[in-house]
């Protein structure tokens, strides 16, 4: 799983972990917080790899786990040097790369579960809805089975991370949801309303074992 120090990939982690599924909670080696994070996942029973993000190494260690689903949870906020372009891109296809090598070599065909987001074009002029886009381009032509979570504001007050922003938007846009939700437009309710970790989490779960559970945002499958 990658992505497994954020938010929504800790709560799946532990989430896979309580119900006997083998999960490995991928970790940068280089992290500052590495030993706290193997702690964490031994105490969730799950496994943390610290795999280097190099295709060639991340292929060889998907292809030893022969994993049924690959999770790709990678996100980072614009304020942070990396930014959207290299790390919810540019890791996330370079995940997906390592993915289809492995299957290839293994003869195995993982599902992919994407974290994407709600409103993701790849011709977007919004750069954190656009590399979304053009990651759901490239899982089309993966041949892998696939599916793209597309979730509206991802928010709760046990997030570790303070996006007071993000928070303030979630609550209004709910609100705002509220009439059309009394008048019969319940799908396009859930379509924008906020989740938290824990409620993805669930949906995530499902999708990674038959392509099926989203409950907020969008839902985008193939295979």
């Amino acid at each position: 799983m990658a992505g497994a120090t954020g938010y929504v990939g800790d709560a799946l982690t532990r989430l896979l972990a309580s119900r006997g599924a083998s999960v490995a909670a991928h970790v940068r080696p280089d992290s500052p917080r590495l030993a706290e994070w193997r702690a964490r996942c031994a105490a969730a029973r799950a496994a943390a790899d610290a795999t280097p993000w190099d295709e060639d190494a991340m292929a060889a260690a998907l292809a030893a786990r022969r994993p049924a689903a690959v999770y790709a949870l990678l996100g980072t906020t614009r304020r942070r040097g990396d930014g959207y372009e290299a790390v919810d891109y540019g890791l996330t296809s370079l995940l997906l790369r390592a993915a289809v090598r492995a299957a290839r070599d293994t003869g195995t065909t993982p599902r992919v579960v994407y974290l994407s987001a709600v409103g993701a074009d790849a011709d977007s002029r919004n750069p954190y809805l656009a590399v979304r886009g053009r990651v759901e381009r490239e899982l089309r032509a993966s041949g892998l089975p696939w599916v793209s979570a597309r979730p509206s504001f991802i928010t709760g007050p046990d997030r570790e991370e303070s996006r007071p922003a993000e928070r303030i938007a979630a609550t209004v846009t709910d609100a705002a949801l509220f009439l059309p939700r009394m008048i019969g437009a319940r799908r396009i309710a859930d379509r924008y309303r906020s989740t938290d970790a824990e409620e993805l989490a669930r949906a995530l779960a499902r999708l990674g074992v038959d392509g099926e559970g989203i409950v907020t945002g969008e839902l985008l499958r193939h295979g």
